[in-house]
């Protein structure tokens, strides 16, 4: 320590006289420092070293206090200049670095161009280490294109071909010298003209073209006599000399030989040297200076850093105590938390075992409701339809009480069905809305005929008010709906005797191509009091029922609620005691005007086939035979029976058909077999599903087996009729 304050004594004192002018000297601006920037590098041209020297140490001392980088990385790099011009090599290099390392901190391009062009100068002239210099240059070349700086590019490429040739390497020189001969072509440059010429003389003395050769020399030489740079022209006399050695003119290689010598001793004088090397000594003292002051500000951060670590030291000490606390206490508990993770482990394994025994319950529930579903369904489609048939042909049984209620109990059970089949579906997420064009009004209609001998039964009225800005055609699940409005509309009908109901639609708001429909269903029946309105909607739950009313599962409105969540809806009701009761919801709908035109363009009045048409119908079931047939013939069909899907194939082999009509659920071959390998014979005869199951749960498999559509029993035979003419109609485009 008492010595480093001794060398800064010993500097302090060589500098006494300059640093107390800068003592009293306020804080230069940045443009007076630019100003002294320019005069050192003025100095440095007119090779007054000896100033310009002066002047940079000011300039790094001015722009050291200010904290510039980009004016330090400009002092440095004038500094530098000044020993490569003093052929003091490793201090211009050392200089240089020290400046690219502050340039690189900036944006400033133009300086990193710049050092990086003279560090190659330094290497592949000075120090002969071309593919270090052609690095730097290729850095500085970079840096220029990213400028587009024309001159500097011009400049850096000169100062490769001459590299290049200096090292012999003609040909990977050449390409440079060519960019820059061509760029000469177009517009001069009074600077670099003398280079320019030298080094066309020497390309063309490494080609034995002496001729060119000697005219180039002594063209640089003619130039560097007029221009300003006389290093230009003391390198000019010195490769000429090399030239006619080369040829053999050795007392004309001397003469130029001593003109170099002449021309450089005239640049570096002795006095000049010896100036410029004083100048040059307190520079390196003030660059001491600054490394000593900042070994002092390391040693300043290390004793800082020392208070810091012992400060550390005793906090770690005390966070050790605490952790040893803690880790105890930890070791205190892990007894206790083994006992209960023993606990928890036995409970798991018991909530597991009843989770497995909760999902295997759920699906054997799930495969119960399909199964009686489907059993169901089947033995109703010989009811209803046989129902249907004794009526067509026993028209003196058309009022028959009897066969009403006969028909009225199949529909009804087949209700009762359909609604367990759809709470289960709802529970299990298996329900997804389709977007089917349809008319609102046509629906609402069909719903009160169907319901029109429920609403006789109790001596009803049923009354439609339709909003006339609905449009007639909207898009959306009209199957959901029509399964909301008819639970609402039968439970308002077996509760209202001598009354009305009323079914109201109108358009609340249209936002894009989405209108919003409110549905009122209000009826003048008993009415629900307000402790039952909040749980009517649970399911099995029934109100005002009487002790002989067999109807109803108490699934209805649970139903309905269920499917207004997935239209993204609510339901609300407003009822009174004796007075009746009003329910309310709303829907959006899509309208498109274009698939609202197309659909009206393509309705088919009479949907009786013009010509015959020969249907297969493949049903295991006699009954279901009987059924299908009797509701084909009564539409003009053409109806052949087979047992099978064997059968099937048999027949198909022989015989063409328009349609095909296949149960799904059939001993031997079911249908899905059957369809795959009448696909596989080529037969593309469109093929429908006629099944018990529900759509959802055969869709996927019936559609990649090549099955056209789906159609659950029972149905109506109108529903059978326009399936197949859709059906045939496509086919016959196609």
């Amino acid at each position: 320590m008492f010595l480093i304050r001794i060398v800064f004594f010993l500097i302090f004192l060589l500098n006494l006289s300059c640093f107390d002018s800068f003592a009293q000297t306020k804080i230069l601006s940045k443009k007076e420092i630019v100003t002294l920037i320019k005069r050192a590098k003025t100095d440095l041209e007119s090779t007054n070293f000896e100033k310009s020297l002066a002047t940079s140490r000011l300039v790094l001392y001015y722009a050291t206090l200010a904290t510039d980088d980009d004016l330090i990385a400009s002092s440095y790099n004038t500094i530098a200049k000044n020993y490569a011009e003093l052929v003091e090599i490793d201090k211009a290099i050392f200089f240089y670095k020290k400046g690219l390392s502050y340039a690189d901190k900036t944006q400033n391009d133009t300086i990193k161009t710049w050092i990086n062009n003279n560090l190659g100068n330094m290497y592949c002239f000075e120090k002969k280490q071309y593919k270090k210099g052609i690095k730097y240059y290729k850095q500085s070349l970079n840096y220029s294109e990213k400028l587009s700086d024309t001159t500097q590019i011009i400049f850096t490429k000169l100062n490769m071909a001459w590299a290049y040739f200096d090292n012999n390497q003609f040909e990977n020189g050449l390409p440079y010298l060519e960019f820059v001969n061509s760029y000469f072509s177009k517009k001069r440059n009074d600077n670099l003209d003398v280079v320019l010429s030298m080094l066309n003389g020497m390309y063309y003395s490494y080609k034995r073209d002496n001729a060119k050769a000697n005219f180039y020399f002594l063209n640089a030489i003619e130039l560097g006599k007029d221009g300003k740079e006389r290093s230009d022209l003391s390198f000019a006399h010195n490769e000429y000399s090399k030239f006619l050695l080369k040829i053999g003119k050795y007392k004309e290689a001397y003469e130029n030989l001593t003109l170099y010598n002449k021309i450089t001793e005239e640049l570096y004088n002795e006095d000049k040297l010896k100036k410029a090397s004083l100048v040059g000594i307190n520079l390196e003292l003030d660059e001491y200076k600054r490394e000593i002051d900042k070994i002092e500000n390391e040693k300043d951060l290390q004793y800082q850093s020392l208070r810091k670590s012992k400060v550390i030291v005793v906090l770690f000490v005390i966070v050790l105590f605490v952790l040893l606390i803690l880790i105890y206490t930890l070791f205190k508990n892990n007894n206790f938390k083994k006992k209960a993770n023993a606990e928890l482990r036995i409970t798991n394994a018991e909530l597991i075992h009843a989770k497995e025994k909760a999902e295997e319950a759920s699906l054997l529930k799930s495969q119960f409701v399909s199964t009686i579903s489907h059993e169901l369904r089947t033995p109703l489609y010989g009811v209803i339809g046989i129902t249907d048939m004794l009526v067509d042909e026993h028209r003196e049984l058309a009022n028959s009480p009897l066969l009403h209620s006969l028909k009225f109990s199949a529909k009804y059970l087949l209700s009762l069905v359909n609604d367990i089949l759809h709470i289960n579906k709802i529970e299990e997420n298996r329900i997804v809305l389709e977007r089917l064009t349809f008319s609102i009004h046509e629906e609402i209609n069909m719903i009160k005929n169907s319901l029109s001998f429920l609403a006789l039964s109790n001596n009803n009225v049923i009354k439609l008010e339709f909003d006339p800005k609905i449009p007639d055609y909207l898009i959306g699940d009209k199957l959901r709906l029509e399964q909301i409005i008819i639970n609402l509309v039968s439970n308002a009908l077996k509760f209202t005797n001598n009354g009305e109901v009323i079914i109201s639609v109108n358009l609340v708001k249209v936002e894009n191509k989405s209108h919003y429909l409110e549905f009122k269903i209000k009826d003048n029946g008993i009415g629900i009091a307000d402790l039952d309105q909040g749980i009517i909607f649970d399911k099995f739950v029934q109100v005002g029922r009487k002790a002989d009313d067999y109807q109803g599962t108490g699934l209805g409105l649970s139903i309905v609620k269920r499917l207004l969540e997935l239209f993204g809806s609510s339901i609300s009701i407003e009822s009174t005691l004796g007075v009746g009761t009003t329910f309310t919801f709303t829907i959006a709908f899509d309208y498109d005007l274009e698939r609202a035109n197309e659909i009206i363009n393509n309705i088919q009045v009479d949907l009786r086939p013009d010509e015959a048409v020969h249907v297969l119908v493949v049903e295991d079931n006699r009954i279901n035979q009987l059924v299908t047939k009797k509701a084909l013939e009564n539409n003009n069909y053409h109806c052949t029976l087979v047992d099978n899907g064997f059968s099937a194939l048999e027949i198909l082999e022989k015989t063409r058909f328009d349609v095909i009509l296949m149960d799904i659920n059939m001993p031997l071959m079911n249908g899905f077999e059957a369809t795959r390998k009448i696909r596989q014979k080529g037969i593309l005869t469109p093929i429908i599903a006629l099944t018990a199951f529900g759509k959802e749960e055969i869709k996927e498999e019936a559609i990649s087996v090549g099955i056209d559509d789906i159609l659950i029993k029972p149905f109506e035979p109108v529903k059978l009729s326009k399936l197949i003419h859709c059906l045939l109609f496509e086919t016959k485009n196609a």
